[in-house]
């Protein structure tokens, strides 16, 4: 009885081990892919700032920008930009870019 009795300590001791073991496993997992998440929208948001402020710069030095060059520059790039919060230089190019004359190529 008593051998029953310490097998089964044993047994409930290994599997609170074991579920701890993996609680931490799985915490531990979601804490990485959140670190991963917050790289790529970093990144993603210093791509964007660039490629804005370059490609705004140069339609400003320009002194006009087709309807294509703003679409691509203000649809696909500077809205999604502003959505994962950028904001600062690129939003300053952007309200610049906005005032140009757009003109057919």
């Amino acid at each position: 009885m008593e051998a029953i009795v310490i097998a089964c300590i044993g047994a409930v001791t290994g599997l609170a081990a074991t579920v701890f073991s993996f609680v931490t496993f799985m915490v531990q997992r979601k804490d990485n892919r959140e670190k991963k998440r917050t790289a790529e929208s970093d990144m993603l948001m210093g791509l964007g700032h660039d490629r804005i402020v370059f490609l705004g710069g140069q339609y400003l030095k320009r002194g006009w920008i087709t309807k294509d060059e703003y679409e691509n520059l203000h649809d696909y790039l500077f809205k999604p930009y502003a959505e994962l919060g950028g904001n600062g230089t690129a939003q300053k190019v952007m309200k610049e870019v906005d005032k140009l004359p757009l003109k057919e190529q």
